[in-house]
């Protein structure tokens, strides 16, 4: 049974940092493709940043890039959002998906397991 854990939301002030984390357990291949989602209140869900655990190729959507970095810790099967700049626009619940496909898959469609999301707030 395919689990995936979020930690790390909470409330910050714009320009601010959050970091968040998403633990998988019981897929049985290291190799995989882990994104971030968003979905922000009265707003369809989106992606946000996406690696493939295989070799390290990450995709970012245009608004957060220089801002998000993405990254996987191996050894504990964490894929990490370190998230700074923080900008009021970023607050929505955030989720994170396991998706088994070889690359950084952008689509929602493709991704079959979903975390419980955690709620990130970014306050003016």
């Amino acid at each position: 049974q395919v689990q995936l854990v979020e930690s790390g939301g909470g409330s910050v002030q714009a320009g601010g940092s959050l970091r968040l984390s998403c633990v998988v357990s019981g897929y049985t291949d290291s190799r995989y493709c882990m994104g971030w989602f968003r979905q922000a209140p009265g707003k369809e869900r989106e992606v946000v940043a996406v690696i493939y655990t295989g070799d390290g190729s990450t995709y970012y959507a245009d608004s957060v890039k220089g801002r998000f970095t993405i990254s996987q810790d191996k050894a504990k099967n964490t894929v990490t959002l370190q998230m700074n700049n923080l900008k009021p626009e970023d607050t929505a619940m955030y989720y994170c998906a396991l998706a088994d496909r070889w690359y950084p898959s952008p689509f929602i469609s493709e991704h079959n397991y979903w975390g419980q999301g955690t709620q990130v707030t970014v306050s003016s």
